[in-house]
């Protein structure tokens, strides 16, 4: 989800992007009525050229970061800030954000019958450039990136999400993003349910976006199998609602091997 442009063809982010994470605090309101507060203080910064990894166990708040900073209504956000280049993605509509440059790829992609994926990607692309790309234009961009993601011509006439596999779910998110051509992609649990080939495939997607110019990553996952074919940057240990551990990516190796037990008992501590 992008900036719009004055064209309809594909924008290309040409200056560095930094989305900022300040000291942040998110409830979420329970059956009962009260109020339990998820993320305790999480401090972050996103620029464009990075990859980061958010990894955690279970129940540790990564994926409400994901849904507090794309505006999910469920997340209340108590204190502290989100900037996408200095802009206050807080007061932004979800829409709004989504055109600033924000993109979130869903753990759980809801169905949607009796929208086709090209029409929903084609509606979704209008928005955020700000002017409906020509058809010709968009079925050759669709075609192409369908391709590249090994997804079979006729998966654009199918209804979202409708009988999809877990890959094809998949695919079809690093597909949306590629053709929304984001700041600052959030994915959140990318290669959970996936087989290997498709871990292969959805981690290419991942890689060709982040190496094009004006593009950053937030990658959330629970094991270090998809950082084998995406290498991170930073790795941020995340327990408790808050991030504990901050390193390269060799601290994804030393979670691989250790797991998370320490660092939840000194979050207990």
């Amino acid at each position: 989800m992008t900036t719009p442009a004055t064209q309809a063809s594909r924008p290309e982010p040409s200056t560095r992007h930094t989305l900022e994470v300040r000291d942040l605090h998110v409830s979420v309101e329970e059956a009962s009525g009260a109020s339990r507060e998820i993320l305790r203080g999480v401090e972050l910064t996103v620029s464009s050229g990075e990859t980061h990894a958010i990894m955690g166990p279970n129940g540790s708040g990564k994926s409400t970061l994901a849904y507090a900073i794309a505006g999910h209504p469920k997340y209340l956000v108590t204190q502290g800030s989100v900037t996408l280049d200095g802009e206050d993605v807080l007061a932004m509509s979800v829409d709004a954000r989504a055109r600033a440059g924000l993109f979130l790829a869903m753990q759980y992609p809801v169905e949607v019958p009796g929208v086709s994926v090209s029409n929903f990607l084609r509606t979704a692309v209008t928005a955020v450039r700000g002017e409906a790309p020509k058809l010709r234009t968009f079925v050759k961009e669709l075609r192409s990136s369908m391709d590249a993601l090994s997804i079979d011509p006729a998966f654009a006439e199918r209804n979202l999400n409708e009988g999809f596999s877990g890959g094809e779910k998949k695919r079809h998110e690093i597909l949306q993003m590629e053709l929304l051509n984001p700041k600052i992609a959030i994915l959140d649990e990318t290669d959970s349910g996936l087989d290997i080939d498709a871990l292969k495939i959805v981690s290419e997607g991942i890689n060709r976006f982040r190496q094009e110019p004006g593009h950053g990553v937030l990658l959330i996952t629970h094991y270090t199998r998809i950082l084998r074919y995406v290498q991170p940057d930073f790795v941020h240990v995340f327990v408790g609602g808050r991030i504990v551990e901050e390193g390269g990516a060799e601290l994804a190796e030393v979670l691989e091997a250790e797991g998370y037990e320490r660092f939840v008992k000194a979050d207990a501590a």
